[in-house]
């Protein structure tokens, strides 16, 4: 499910959107969120977006 939220971060919706996107709440996302920037040594969505091109995941 991390890999769905961050394939979607990187396309440039808000979280909201993968919310509504995935059906799950915001809350849910956040959460997801939290644990992929974790995960990945990052803190920020570019951060995040960046890696995901860089190692193909998107």
């Amino acid at each position: 499910r991390e890999l769905e939220v961050l394939r979607l971060l990187a396309t440039g919706l808000t979280d909201a959107q993968i919310a509504e996107q995935l059906v799950l709440s915001l809350h849910t996302i956040h959460a997801h969120l939290r644990t992929i920037y974790s995960k990945l040594g990052v803190t920020s969505r570019s951060a995040a977006t960046r890696y995901a091109f860089e190692h193909q995941l998107v």
